[in-house]
């Protein structure tokens, strides 16, 4: 008990670790659809070979979350998000001396993919939940996301200037890159003290697998995966696509690698907004109008002249709800289930959203190929993000009691 509550005192040097190391994985992961067209170049592969290679990593990248959580729940957190920094950074490494799509489906789709997730929001949020007072666990979970949007901001510039300078070996100085998290996984293992109590609690509550088991048979968190699996569709096409887009309609590759940037520089500003609307309001309604949000934007989007100003408002304006659905889903599954096992079952969410994310990258490589144009891609986006909203709304979840101030 002491050493928890000596935990929770400094909480917010535990957030901030967790902030800075997704800012390295998510940095580098999100920075990936600039180099689809100089590994088209160099290796020849076609877009639809690297297209699925990138799907699989969405998929992998969701996969191995609720796996890694379930590792941090029973092993700590340490340990977990250094092997994934280690994994990330082996197959970055390694891809651009690839030159068929099963050895890239391997180093993008398995490797980088496993190892940037393995170091991502499961994880990283289970790891600060049971740190953190409960007053504070929206905010923790906001700044924790707006560091994964500062490393999109951060690395997706640097990456279309190392890929100007050196091509597809610009993955090379992103893997060296990433090796700078290290030591972050470090400050956030867990101590002696927490891991005996933790086991004590697994013994008394029936363990991880009776805690799944009731999840997954809960009618609202069934809801919660519908809603986060068309949000990962919307992510995974824009981040893969949104470069081929720019390049469809004209426009030098460098609005891609800005408009990247700018998704990443909103979502800080979203990622803290959605801390604090998660403290004041039901975290289903900030989802519901997150998700509505977006389907207007791309109606908007299809109807505007398509010049770089627009691709930056239109960035700017998806930028805001990017990653900030994060905290108020993680929020609900803590709602409904408690910390205890917080990293394993948001990773289950985690999991859902990649398999939309799979389709969305997947998809508009598929799109593009055969009819020339992502625009039947666009209309499944906002139909898409329009269902992701509605599904939100019957999910069981207790007004916000808001406290008077101390």
């Amino acid at each position: 008990m002491v050493a928890a509550a000596r935990a929770q005192q400094h909480w917010w040097f535990v957030v901030i670790a967790a902030a800075a190391l997704l800012m390295v994985t998510m940095g580098a992961r999100q920075s990936l659809g600039l180099f689809v067209s100089p590994l088209n170049t160099a290796t020849g592969l076609g877009i639809v070979s690297i297209s699925f290679a990138l799907a699989v990593g969405q998929f992998i990248w969701g996969a191995i979350q609720p796996i890694a959580g379930a590792a941090a729940d029973r092993y700590g957190p340490g340990r977990v998000l250094a092997v994934g920094v280690l994994t990330m950074a082996a197959g970055l490494a390694a891809t651009p001396f690839i030159d068929s799509g099963f050895g890239l489906t391997i180093a993008l789709g398995f490797l980088m993919a496993a190892g940037a997730g393995a170091a991502s929001f499961s994880v990283l949020i289970g790891a600060t939940a049971q740190r953190v007072p409960v007053s504070a666990r929206g905010t923790a979970s906001g700044v924790i996301n707006a560091g994964g949007s500062f490393g999109q901001f951060v690395f997706a510039p640097l990456a279309q200037k190392l890929i100007g300078l050196s091509g597809v070996l610009g993955l090379l100085w992103l893997a060296l890159l990433s090796l700078a998290a290290l030591p972050l996984a470090w400050l956030l293992r867990r101590s002696p003290e927490a891991a005996a109590a933790q086991q004590a609690a697994s013994a008394a509550d029936g363990g991880l697998r009776k805690a799944v088991a009731g999840a997954l048979r809960d009618r609202s968190y069934l809801l919660l995966h519908a809603g986060f699996c068309t949000c990962g569709f919307h992510i995974a096409f824009l981040v893969t696509h949104l470069p081929g887009e720019v390049a469809l309609c004209g426009l030098p590759a460098s609005v891609a690698g800005w408009s990247l940037a700018l998704i990443g520089l909103a979502n800080i500003a979203g990622c803290l907004a959605a801390g604090y609307w998660v403290n004041r309001y039901r975290s289903k309604m900030v989802l519901f109008w997150m998700y509505a949000s977006r389907a207007a934007l791309v109606l908007v989007y299809l109807a505007a002249p398509k010049t770089e100003l627009t691709f930056y408002l239109f960035a700017i304006g998806l930028g805001f709800t990017w990653l900030a659905t994060v905290p108020p889903t993680a929020a609900v599954v803590g709602k409904l289930f408690g910390t205890r096992y917080l990293a394993t079952l948001f990773g289950l969410t985690l999991l859902s959203h990649q398999i939309g994310g799979f389709f969305g990258a997947w998809l508009g490589g598929i799109a593009v190929v055969e009819q020339g144009s992502y625009l039947w891609m666009w209309y499944a986006d906002a139909l898409l993000a329009a269902a992701a909203a509605l599904f939100n709304l019957p999910i069981r979840e207790a007004k916000v009691v808001r406290t008077a101030p101390a």
